[in-house]
């Protein structure tokens, strides 16, 4: 069995770093560190030290372990939760599920996700955040693509894209959270063609 090695510490450099610097450096550790030991591992002493900031720092920016947290996770895994736009909402919406299941299904960040959602049921700050920089912003992308299809005839006037985020994104969560089923691409593609059956235009 391979063991995963905690991430090295940050090497502190001479002289005062830039706030910017700094902030990145500490966002960066805060994912290595979240996706390689899980939640019950982080604590803000652990960033601190990977990172070479202060715990007064970090207390500075981040009002709890769980806000740090979520601002390391999302800088991990943003750039692969892109919404792609090529005109066909069919295709667009099957590849932001299949990145999203895979993304949840086979790495790290996929297994921290639930233990987020899990903590936010507890630390409001952490609850309030996680509709704020995380939920709220890709459902927002998401509504914006239907929006986008709507305009140009795809699908139809009186479809809901708040609606349509939840069925496909909620079913998606539903099986990473309840797993009864199975999280797979064939999962994500069928959710997107059954959905646009209902919804779509000819």
């Amino acid at each position: 069995m391979v063991t995963q090695q905690a991430p090295e510490p940050a090497r502190r450099g001479r002289g005062r770093r830039p706030a910017a610097e700094v902030r990145r450096e500490v966002l960066r550790a805060a994912g290595e560190l979240l996706l390689t030991e899980g939640m019950a591992a982080f604590t803000i002493e652990k960033v601190a030290a990977l990172s070479g900031a202060s715990r007064v720092t970090l207390y500075k920016w981040w009002p709890s372990k769980g806000a740090l947290a979520l601002d390391g996770y999302f800088d991990a895994v943003g750039p692969t939760l892109a919404f792609p736009d090529t005109g066909d909402i069919a295709a667009d919406l099957t590849a932001q599920l299949r990145a999203f299941v895979h993304l949840m299904r086979d790495t790290r960040a996929g297994r921290v996700m639930p233990e987020l959602i899990g903590h936010a049921q507890t630390d409001p700050e952490l609850s309030a955040l996680l509709r704020e920089r995380y939920s709220a912003p890709r459902r927002a992308l998401a509504v914006e693509a239907l929006e986008r299809a709507k305009e140009r005839g795809r699908l139809r006037e009186d479809v809901d894209p708040e609606v349509v985020v939840d069925q496909l994104w909620g079913a998606c969560y539903h099986r990473l959270l309840i797993p009864d089923q199975p999280l797979t691409d064939e999962f994500a593609e069928a959710l997107v063609r059954n959905l646009l059956a209902g919804i779509g235009r000819p």
